[in-house]
Parts: C-alpha cells; structure tokens; sequence
C-alpha cells in the first residue's frame, strides 16, 4: 500500500479542566477526497481541525502530511509546514477594510518578503494565479471590491481562493457553510467538492448539515465525546448509524432542526 496523503494516529487532546476533547483518535486519508467530520456540538471536530495543523496543541498522537510529521516540528519548521494546510473558516477571516484581490494575494504571504507583502507588489505570476482563482470560484470582476462589500457566499469563495493561493497539500475547513443558507452552501461544497478533485489533494471539512455531508462528501467520520465512531463512505452512514453518532436518532434529528442564521 502507499504512503498515505494524510495519516492521523491516536491524536489526543486534554485540556486543563480535566476534559479530554479528542480521545485517541486514528485515521488515514490515501486518495485526493473530501472527508466531512460530523457530530454533536462539543464532539471534538474542531479541535481535530484544529489539532492536524497546530492551532491547537495536542497532547498526544502524530499527524504526517506526505510522511512530514506535523505534531514534533518548531515553530520556524512549522511555519514551513503551514505553507501547506489551506485553512478556511466559519467566520471567513478576511481582512475587511482590504480588497478581494489583496485578501487572496495574502495566501502568499508565507512565501513572499515582509515587504513584498506590506507594499503588494507580488510577482507577476502570483497576480495571474490570483485573478485565475477568482474566475475559478465565480468571482471575476470582484477583485476591486472591498471585502465588507460581499455576500457571506461571496466572502467564502474569497476564503477558498485565499487558501488555494498557497498551493496546499491539504485544505482544512471549519464549518464554513454554518451561517450560510441552504442553497449558497450546496453552491460552496459542491464548489469544493470540485477543487479537491482537480487538483488532486484532500480535504477534511467540519460539517452540521449531515444531509449536505452526505451529497457533497466522498467519506464521513462520525465524532461523539472525542473518539471517533465512525468512519466510512457517505452511503453507509444508515440511521443507526447516525443514533451512534448523535446518541438516538431522535437527537440527531433535533439537532439538524436547530435554526442557523443565514448570512445572505
């Protein structure tokens, strides 16, 4: 078997208060997929996000991207590694008073001069991949827009674009559909869907919307208190299942109702 693209084992993390919020939890990823993380609130999907690329210490376990071990690296190595994991987040993370254009040329921040960066006089090259991202996520003609200026649909699309400016072995996403509605957030995971597949990398993506997970996602592992309970392709996750997951399919069925505001 190949070395896998992204291999996870026994990750834990405890935290001071005596709460374990990941509990030895193991998986590999050997294919370019999307990978949707599912569970109750409090789950551990966040911190497993978080935990793979160190915005989250953890306590114990070892994460590889390509056979690079993540979780022994200093923070001048790691910095490196960085430069490889596309993070996308709920809260879109966008600098407001800036340009779609600059926010997704900052995508290139680790790679190019501090100086570079403060002027914005990136390399030719950079502002054509720019510009090719932008017609890529449906964004063509918005690169003098300011971003406080955008839809929460039209901000996300500027968070993947940002993103894959780094050119990542890997893209992380942290509920980025949450406060999305039901139509712009089957646009942005299929959207994704689509990215991961051309360019051949994977993707894990934190998700409450298990319908939507189950449409856009190639493989689902299923969170409840820290450990993983399930782990398989979208088409095997049954209502008992989901009663594993969630506890009772009746709790699983209340939390899927729970209102999210739509950013619109």
């Amino acid at each position: 078997m190949t070395s896998a693209l992204l291999a996870v084992a026994d990750l834990t993390k405890d935290y001071g208060t005596g709460r374990r919020a990941l509990d030895a939890v193991s998986f590999q990823i050997h294919t370019p997929q999307l990978v949707g993380v599912i569970g109750s609130s409090g789950a551990g999907k966040s911190t497993l996000i978080r935990c793979i690329n160190r915005l989250v210490e953890p306590t114990s376990g070892s994460v590889k991207l390509h056979d690079a071990e993540i979780t022994s690296l200093r923070r001048n190595d790691l910095r490196a590694m960085r430069r490889q994991i596309g993070m996308i987040f709920q809260e879109y993370n966008l600098v407001e008073r800036l340009t779609v254009m600059q926010n997704v040329l900052s995508g290139r921040l680790g790679y190019v001069g501090l100086w570079t960066s403060l002027r914005y006089r990136y390399p030719p090259e950079d502002i054509q991949a720019a510009y090719a991202l932008l017609d890529r996520v449906g964004l063509s003609g918005f690169e003098n827009r300011r971003a406080d200026a955008l839809s929460g649909g039209q901000r996300q699309r500027v968070g993947i674009a940002r993103a894959l400016m780094q050119r990542p072995k890997l893209l992380l996403l942290d509920e980025p559909t949450a406060s999305l509605d039901p139509n712009t957030s089957r646009q942005i995971m299929e959207l994704v869907s689509n990215v991961i597949h051309e360019e051949q990398m994977p993707a894990i993506i934190n998700i409450h919307d298990v319908g939507l997970a189950k449409a856009c996602c190639d493989r689902i592992i299923g969170m409840r208190d820290g450990r993983k309970v399930f782990d398989g392709p979208s088409s095997a996750l049954t209502n008992q299942r989901l009663a594993e997951v969630y506890g009772s399919f009746e709790a699983f069925t209340e939390q899927q109702a729970e209102p999210v505001e739509a950013a619109q």
